[in-house]
C-alpha cells in the first residue's frame, strides 16, 4: 500500500527497525494467526535489508529495578508495568522473539518507553553509521510505532512504515494510524515493496 511516490533510498544508508517484536507483547496479538503472520513478513523484511547492503536494529522493550523505580506514577502507560514489575530485562518474554534474533552487525538496543530513540543510544549509533532513511517494522502501531515515527521525522530521517510489517491489539486504531496520522510523517508501503525500493530485483 503506498501512499505517495518515495524517493528511492540508498540501502547502504538504511536501517530497518524491528520494534518491540517480544513474546510477551506479541502475546497482545488476539489471534495466534496474526502473530506467526507477522513475524514471517518482518522475517521476509530483514531477509530483504540485509541482502541489499541495508543494516537491521532491534529495539525492544525491557526493566531492570532501577527502571522500574523510576517510572512516576503519573506515566499512564509504564507505571502499571512497573507496579507489577512487567518486562523484566533478561526474561525469556522480553526477548527479542527468536525467529528475528539478531546477528552479528545489527544494532541492538534496549528501552524504557515507547519510542525506540527516548532512552537509547539508538540515534546516535545510526548516525554514526551514516543512516539516513529509516523503514520502521514491529509493534505497536499506536504505541512504539507512532512515537519511533514522530521523533524519528523530527530528527529529520526518511521514514518509511511498512504497513503489514506493523500491528496492534486495536484494529481500528491500526487502520486510523495507517491511513490518516503516520502518512503525514512516512511513506506508507507494504513489505513486498521493500525489496524494489531498495534497489533489489
Amino acid at each position: 500500500m503506498s501512499t505517495a511516490p518515495a524517493p528511492a533510498p540508498d540501502p547502504a544508508r538504511t536501517a530497518l527497525l524491528v520494534l518491540d517484536c517480544q513474546p510477551a507483547i506479541l502475546a497482545a496479538l488476539p489471534e495466534a494467526a496474526d502473530r506467526e503472520a507477522l513475524l514471517g513478513r518482518v522475517e521476509g523484511a530483514i531477509a530483504d535489508v540485509r541482502a541489499l547492503g541495508g543494516t537491521v536494529a532491534h529495539v525492544r522493550l525491557g526493566f531492570t529495578e532501577a527502571d522500574w523505580d523510576a517510572v512516576p506514577a503519573a506515566n499512564r502507560s509504564f507505571a502499571p508495568l512497573a507496579r507489577h514489575r512487567v518486562m523484566r530485562d533478561g526474561d525469556p518474554a522480553a526477548a527479542v522473539h527468536e525467529r528475528l534474533a539478531p546477528r552479528d552487525g545489527d544494532i541492538v538496543v534496549r528501552k524504557t518507553r515507547h519510542g525506540g530513540m527516548s532512552t537509547t543510544g539508538l540515534d546516535r549509533q545510526l548516525r554514526e553509521r551514516g543512516i539516513t532513511t529509516l523503514v520502521v517494522a514491529g509493534l505497536s502501531t499506536g504505541g512504539a510505532v507512532l512515537s519511533t515515527v514522530l521523533d524519528a521525522a523530527d530528527r529529520d530521517y526518511l521514514l518509511y512504515v511498512l504497513s503489514d510489517g506493523v500491528a496492534d491489539p486495536d484494529a481500528e486504531a491500526h487502520e486510523v494510524l495507517l491511513r490518516r496520522v503516520l502518512p503525514s510523517r512516512a511513506h506508507v508501503i507494504g513489505v513486498g515493496e521493500l525489496g524494489a525500493l531498495l534497489g533489489g530485483a
